[in-house]
This record gives structure tokens, C-alpha cells and sequence, in this order.
């Protein structure tokens, strides 16, 4: 397992940290092929409910790929393929996470590591932050799954503007295009995303997954409910979950949720 990654754990809240500051948390291939692994053992914990992605120190969620592999890595399209499929991977793992994931982003938010951010369900970030989408930059190409989660949160034409042009968008702007779901001061950024991780961690966790599905299906064409939906929004009626909601809306206290 790479060192570069880094889980840490509050109560029911695991933190995946990109562990390389000193190259303001570059993506290496390890990195890459590792994270898939690392995002099972948490879907497989029973105690996680909510996973937040942040870079380690203070000037970078992820400054992209680290570009230093590409001559080794990305040399040709057969290398190529191989370093995309990993990258694919790590996005996959991330996106399909049953848990929601909450990417925190400081700094620098390019390339492949706006390419995790847009991979979580929702994503905060400071003043500072600066996001973009380079391969323009570099004579590449977006992935259509990338490019997909992208248009998804800003439209195609301003997506057409972020990948032609590669241009980095201050945090203000991209809160205001919905690539970013709150903007907050720097030293307000932790307790925004952890006071919100622990609001989630205080819900119904099936229904908190449940809506993470739900919205997957929209998003992916889905506009009637279907049997598999059906079956979902029946089944939280069999929940100790739900008689708990009910009883402690009924007596004007805390709910206390077990399930996970």
C-alpha cells in the first residue's frame, strides 16, 4: 500500500488523505492502483458511515498526476491505456462507495485531483481553492466518464469552457458554475465538512444511502421508479430505523439509529 495514502479515523468518520505536500499532493500511479483497495476496507467497516478525501497540508487538494511518471507511465497509448485504467479505477472506487464521500478541498483542486473531487458526492472548499480540468494543457483527453460528472454539475457548454480552455476557476466561481457546494473561509473549511460529515453520521444510515441511489439512478436516466426502487423505499418500513424515527418524533427526543 502506498504511503502516500492515509486513512484517518473519528468516530464513525474515516479521512483518505493524499499524503505527498511536498509535491502539493500529486497523484502518483501507486497512489492510483492502491486506492481502490483502501476505499473496500472501507466500504467493508461497519463503523464508517461518511468517508471525507482531503490533501495533507495546507496549499493542495491535489495539484493532477504527477507528471514526472508520464515518460515512464504515458509514453505511448499502450502505457497510456494501462495508467488510465488505473485512474479509472480509483474514480470508480470512490464514486461507488455505498457511504457518502465529501471531498474537503483547499488549494489547488487540477487535473486528477479534480478528477477524484468530482468523483464524491459533494464537495467543500475555502477561499483559496482554484479548481480545473487541464488536458488541454497537455495534449490529452478527458475521459467520457469524467467528462459525464463534469456536465453533470455545470451543463455542457460550460464544461465545453472548463476542458477547452484548462483555466483554473477561483473557488468563488465555481461555487457559482456547481462545482463546489459551499465556499468558506480557510479556517472555517474543517469544521464545515466535519460538523456536516457528523450530521450525516446522526441520520438514518439506510435512508442516507438510500438517497445516494436514488440520486445515482437520476443521474444516470432513470425517471420512473422501478421495481429495484420500489422494493428500497418499501423495505425502510421493516427498519428499526424507521420505528425508531417514528417513536422518537413521538416523544420529542434524539432519534438513536443503529443501523449501518
Amino acid at each position: 500500500m502506498s504511503d502516500h495514502l492515509v486513512v484517518e479515523r473519528r468516530d464513525a468518520i474515516a479521512t483518505l488523505v493524499l499524503n505527498r505536500p511536498e509535491s502539493h499532493n500529486a497523484l502518483s500511479v501507486a497512489m492510483y492502483r492502491d486506492l481502490p483497495d483502501l476505499v473496500q476496507e472501507l466500504e467493508n467497516d461497519s463503523a464508517v458511515k461518511v468517508v471525507v478525501v482531503r490533501g495533507a497540508g495546507e496549499r493542495a487538494f491535489g495539484a493532477g498526476a504527477d507528471i514526472k511518471e508520464f515518460e515512464a507511465e504515458r509514453s505511448d497509448a499502450v502505457k497510456a491505456k494501462a495508467y488510465n485504467e488505473k485512474v479509472a479505477a480509483a474514480e470508480h472506487a470512490i464514486e461507488g462507495l455505498t457511504k457518502p464521500t465529501i471531498a474537503m478541498i483547499h488549494g489547488y483542486c487540477i487535473g486528477g485531483g479534480a478528477g477524484l473531487a468530482l468523483a464524491c458526492d459533494i464537495r467543500f472548499a475555502d477561499t483559496r481553492a482554484k479548481f480545473a480540468i487541464t488536458p488541454a494543457k497537455l495534449g490529452l483527453v478527458y475521459s467520457l466518464e469524467s467528462t459525464k460528472r463534469t456536465v453533470d454539475l455545470v451543463g455542457p457548454s460550460r464544461a465545453k469552457w472548463i476542458l477547452m480552455s484548462g483555466q483554473q476557476i477561483p473557488a468563488e466561481r465555481a461555487v457559482q458554475l456547481g462545482l463546489f457546494d459551499e465556499v468558506v473561509e480557510p479556517d472555517e473549511l474543517e469544521g464545515l465538512t466535519y460538523d456536516f460529515a457528523e450530521t450525516i453520521c446522526s441520520r438514518a444510515q439506510f435512508s442516507v444511502r438510500a438517497g445516494k441511489v436514488m440520486v445515482d439512478k437520476v443521474v444516470r436516466g432513470q425517471v420512473r421508479d422501478d421495481e429495484a426502487t420500489t422494493e428500497l423505499r418499501n423495505s425502510s418500513f421493516d427498519t428499526e430505523d424507521f420505528t425508531e424515527g417514528v417513536r422518537s418524533f413521538m416523544e420529542k427526543r434524539a432519534p438513536r439509529f443503529t443501523w449501518s
